[in-house]
């Protein structure tokens, strides 16, 4: 359930049902001036200031401290941890909360404690960490209605609704949601119980359930129209009006009277924000009605009232809302055919959106995935770009577009790894080279970008980058990639090959004679969505596979590459694996002859079976200075980077763990070459898993990594690996020619011919 930015915020003090009187309780003559500041504080909460409301409430915090008035204190911290909650910066709402947790036990006060566990499961749910958050809503709901609490088991009630709707869990959402506004409506709490309704109308729309949902927002309209002109007031509004234009699609025979009363519900938040003279109501209020005409296609006034949006949001230095008005912007001169300035406008939202996305990427207020919420605007601007370059001869003019256009894609592309390990610093240890052309003359980079409407080529040479245009729309190549990757885990079977020569015709055809120009020997692709599910390596042109002209690499960007040759002198290798079945996964009877290969070419340390422990692999990686790690054991990439693991002999390595043992690697002088993984899979269809895999080096802190799309006999994992890593050793072959030769040397023996059986092995990033 999308919460509205403006509302949510004071659901919790709605609960509480506090002021600063019934906190301070008797204010002694000496601490008078802290209930002053308290009083401030909670004004300005109220009015949506929460900068200021922020700064008043640490200061009465630290007054009530050294008054050593410790239940006042621990009120402010709650306040202090709600209201940086409503800033989007959720590390501080925690560490806040955290120490009005240790100041409530030492008490025992449970009706604190109640709205801890409320406070908390927001914050779990804000920082994605879903099942943390449901259990504490649960808990504070329990524990609310034991004391009879009532205020605070409707907010609870209420964001429960919003978790499961997350989730796709409509009806129990929406039951959750009515269940608030009946115990709203029997205590007279007009304020949740018409959020209730607001809600309880979004699900219901989410659900295809229409028929109620304009009674839902009628109701909840002539509660939210009574009230006094507040933040509260106008982000009720907006969210009432939003949600009558959301319905009007399934209901054509009263499209017209919901657009009245969206039209009326917004200009109404509009003439509270500016009553209440408060720039950020302001900015939400100018924005969404903004963007009500431009969904009308009345651009001209939608852009007008999209301007005043960017000031107030500007006034309020409010950069969560002002992003969303930049990109507004540059969608409404981009319809206007202003394309000069549509770009200056992207331009500044994607900055702006830069500045705060590492705390609002799993925020209530958006969509769960990075890719969904905002990549959008990423994708719009390159567009643009792109389109610029097109419409210009000279090549010195266009190609600064094209290279900001990829830049564009490149942020986007570090920002979405960022979200999936939920790690700000995965890309700690990137390279910092300016180009990526001048690595390697033999090598071209290949750069797709998939548009709505066309796929973008952009190809790196050693004399520049040039761009082609295949006329393919985004739902047709991506429809094409799906069957292609369904078709070619099929081993028995040629039905892959039909996909393999349409993909080979979209992406490799159109820029034959552009890799023609230079004597070219390795292609690294840096896909994206779809394609990076696939294997490049088993394109066909009707003739031979893609591996058969080139070797093939991948990494999920550019600037999170670093490329650099293989020192081959002293190389040491860590080698684990299971050869038993264990936690109910299939035997891997061929790891222990995959390892003895591995042993008896580059000397090191082999953990197998038993040995295979977290806690000596551990051990190993801290004491040893390895250019290698091989693992041979089932591995798991999901869509939530917390599900993704390695399997060991007695537990489960996560990618957080992995990283933590690896990364006393990374910021040495020689950090770990090459990680190994023979035996992962990723389901088919699963584009953000299959990012995972992809960014899984960059997160370990390696330069390269080995590993599989999918998971394939073990047999033909331990033949392609040995032979992998013997022409490895050739001083003349980069990483990614000795795959080239070990997926060729399978290629050529009958038993493992199929692209099932050698096209699932990736060279990630670094290629040389």
């Amino acid at each position: 359930m999308t919460k509205n930015p403006l509302v949510s915020a004071l659901m919790f003090v709605a609960a509480m049902n506090l002021s600063p009187v019934v906190m301070a309780g008797a204010a002694a003559a000496e601490s008078f001036t802290s209930e002053q500041i308290a009083a401030k504080a909670l004004k300005s909460y109220q009015d949506g200031a929460f900068e200021e409301a922020a700064v008043s409430w640490t200061e009465a915090a630290r007054l009530y401290e050294q008054a050593g008035r410790l239940n006042e204190q621990s009120d402010v911290l709650l306040y202090l941890a709600q209201t940086y909650q409503a800033l989007g910066r959720y590390t501080k709402a925690m560490q806040y909360l955290g120490s009005a947790t240790a100041l409530v036990e030492a008490t025992g006060d449970r009706q604190k404690l109640a709205r801890i566990k409320a406070l908390a499961g927001n914050l779990y749910v804000a920082s994605g960490q879903i099942d943390e958050g449901a259990k504490s809503l649960n808990d504070g709901l329990q524990l609310a209605r034991e004391l009879g609490n009532s205020r605070l088991a409707i907010a609870i009630l209420n964001d429960k609704g919003s978790l499961l709707a997350s989730q796709k869990k409509y009806s129990e959402a929406l039951a959750s949601y009515m269940e608030s506004v009946s115990l709203a409506q029997a205590t007279n709490n007009g304020t949740l119980a018409a959020q209730g309704l607001i809600n309880a109308a979004t699900v219901s729309l989410q659900n295809g359930q229409h028929k109620n949902v304009r009674n839902l927002l009628d109701q909840a309209l002539q509660q939210v129209g009574a009230w006094e002109n507040s933040y509260d007031k106008s982000g009720s509004l907006i969210s009432i009006g939003r949600a009558y234009n959301s319905l009007r699609p399934y209901a054509p025979e009263i499209s017209d009277a919901l657009l009245l009363q969206a039209l009326h519900s917004l200009n109404e938040a509009v003439k509270v924000s500016t009553a209440i003279n408060n720039p950020r109501a302001e900015s939400y209020a100018w924005g969404y009605l903004g963007s009500l005409y431009e969904k009308e296609r009345r651009y001209a006034e939608a852009l007008d009232l999209t301007r005043r949006a960017v000031t107030a949001a500007q006034q309020a230095v409010a950069p969560e809302s002002l992003y969303r008005w930049y990109w507004q912007t540059g969608r409404l001169f981009k319809a206007l055919e202003k394309r000069d300035d549509a770009i200056k406008a992207y331009r500044r939202a994607v900055p702006a959106l830069q500045s705060i996305r590492p705390e609002m990427l799993a925020s209530g207020a958006e969509p769960p995935y990075f890719r969904e919420s905002v990549g959008p605007l990423f994708f719009e601007l390159a567009d643009l770009l792109l389109q610029q370059a097109a419409s210009m001869e000279e090549r010195e003019r266009s190609e600064p577009y094209l290279r900001e256009a990829r830049d564009t894609i490149e942020q986007f592309k570090v920002a979405e790894l960022r979200d999936y390990f939920r790690d700000e610093c995965v890309d700690a240890a990137r390279s910092r080279s300016k180009g990526i052309e001048s690595v390697s003359k033999s090598a071209a980079v290949v750069y797709p970008i998939i548009l709505p409407d066309r796929l973008e080529l952009l190809v790196s040479l050693a004399t520049g980058l040039q761009r082609v245009s295949v006329p393919v729309k985004a739902d047709v190549l991506t429809k094409e990639i799906r069957a292609f990757r369904k078709k070619l885990e099929k081993r028995t079977t040629q039905e892959y090959l039909p996909y393999a020569q349409q993909l080979y015709g979209w992406l490799i055809r159109p820029i034959e004679l552009v890799l023609a120009s230079l004597p070219i020997d390795t292609l690294v692709f840096v896909p994206d969505g779809a394609l990076l599910t696939i294997p490049m390596a088993a394109l066909h042109d009707g003739k031979q596979f893609l591996i058969s002209q080139y070797a093939v690499a991948v990494t999920p960007g550019l600037t999170l590459t670093d490329p650099r040759p293989l020192k081959r002198k002293a190389v040491k290798a860590l080698a684990v694996g299971l050869t038993e079945s264990v936690q109910n996964f299939p035997p891997l009877p061929n790891v222990a002859e995959e390892l003895e290969a591995i042993q008896q070419l580059y000397p090191g340390t082999l953990l197998l079976n038993k040995d295979f422990l977290v806690p000596r692999v551990e051990k190993e990686l801290k004491e040893g200075l390895f250019t290698i790690m091989h693992v041979a054991s089932h591995g798991q990439f999901e869509t939530d980077v917390r599900k993704t693991f390695l399997l060991t002999f007695d537990d489960k390595l996560t990618m957080e763990a992995l990283s933590q043992y690896i990364g006393v690697l990374r910021f040495r002088e020689e950090p770990l070459e090459l990680l190994t993984l023979s035996a992962c899979q990723t389901a088919a269809g699963d584009d953000r898993a299959a990012l995972g895999l992809a960014g899984v080096g960059i997160k370990a802190g390696a330069r390269s990594a080995l590993a599989t799309l999918w998971f394939i006999n073990d047999q033909a994992s331990s033949v392609l690996v040995s032979e992998f890593y013997r022409q490895l050793q050739d001083p003349a072959a980069s990483k990614a020619v000795a795959l080239q030769r070990a997926q060729l040397k399978m290629l050529d023996e009958p038993a493992f011919d199929h692209p099932a059986y050698w096209a699932p092995f990736l060279l990630l990033n670094n290629w040389l």
